[in-house]
Parts: structure tokens; sequence; C-alpha cells
């Protein structure tokens, strides 16, 4: 009796490994050689399931990317506002393992994306769902008055941006320097200032 093969699980076996692959040893060693080794196949069954190694990678960080977006959806329901504002920018911090490493995958495509339009493509339409999330949120919390002043909210919005992506990545660059206590110490401050 033939062997029954669960293709969305292997496809997902295959996007696990080369998101190990990623933040374990860098983008740059993420190749379809790498890729299959780690998640114990052929780089034949990796042909059959993914055109190409941008395939690949492109899959792994939508699949990362929808992750936090289920994940923050539970964080957030039910919440509006300031509150909802503050669990979704400490969600986008490396607080933790796993957000470390979504951060790590993350960071890793930065450069690539660089040179690669069909990567950039993604790494803005994700980026932009982001900012307008935290954009409508802003809205949300003035319309509530828990705002202070009448700051321009296209402006928060892209300092608050920085100020995620500016900490994450001295949290991966200079470990020494700052500590996740510190990185959830300083967000908050800024939201603070926010606050009416």
């Amino acid at each position: 009796m033939p062997k029954i093969v669960d293709h969305d699980e292997r496809r997902r076996e295959v996007l696990s490994a080369a998101r190990r692959v990623i933040v374990r040893d860098g983008i740059d060693a993420a190749t379809t050689r790498a890729i299959a080794k780690e998640a114990g196949y052929s780089n034949g069954v990796l042909a059959h399931y993914f055109a190409d190694k941008d395939e690949i990678l492109l899959s792994a960080l939508r699949q990362s990317h929808q992750r936090i977006r289920d994940r923050l959806t539970r964080k957030v329901e039910g919440a509006s506002g300031l509150a909802a504002l503050r669990e979704l920018l400490l969600d986008n911090l490396p607080l933790d393992a796993e957000r470390t490493q979504e951060t790590r995958l993350e960071v890793s495509f930065w450069s690539r994306s660089l040179a690669s339009d069909r990567l950039a493509e993604v790494q803005r339409a994700e980026a932009a769902e982001l900012r307008a999330a935290i954009r409508s949120l802003l809205d949300e919390a003035r319309g509530a008055g828990e705002l202070a002043g009448d700051d321009n909210l296209d402006d928060l919005t892209e300092h608050l941006l920085a100020l995620v992506d500016g900490l994450s990545l001295h949290l991966l660059l200079y470990p020494d320097r700052l500590t996740r206590v510190d990185l959830e110490r300083l967000l908050l401050a800024s939201l603070d200032r926010l606050a009416a």
C-alpha cells in the first residue's frame, strides 16, 4: 500500500526548516540544500513543493507574518485605543524566545529585500499593514480622548514604528547593552508620554 503524504504538512515542515536555518545561520546560508537537510528531505522533495529558493523564503516570511497576525488578533481582542496599541507594539518586540526568532527572521530579510523586488514587495505590504493598524489605533485613542496633545498621527505612527524597529535591532546587536526589560520599559515610557 503506498504511503499517504500530507502535502500541506510537508510544506509546513520545509518552511519551519527554512526559518530555523535563517534564524540560526543567516539568510545567505539558507540554500535549498541546507533547508532540505534541516527538514530531513532531499532537494527533489523541495522542488516538488516550491519553484525555487525565493519561493521558499517568501513563503517562510509570509507564514511567520501570518502567525504573528493570528497571535496579535488574540492579544488585542476586546481592547481598543492605547490598550490595544500597547499590546500590538509590545508583541512586535523580541521579549521572549519566540518573538526573538521572529525578529531575527525579519531582520535577516531586510538586506535581501533591498536587492529583490519580490521580497521588497512582500516586506512593504506587510509593513503597510502594521503601519495601518498602528495609525488606526492612534486615531481610535484620539477619538476616545486618550492622547495628550494634537501631534500629527502619521508622524506618531512613524515614530512608533522606528522605535520598535530600532529597539529590536539594538537588542539583537547589543545584548550586553540592552535587556528585554529595558526594551519594554523604553516602549512603555514612550506610550506613557502620549497618554492624556
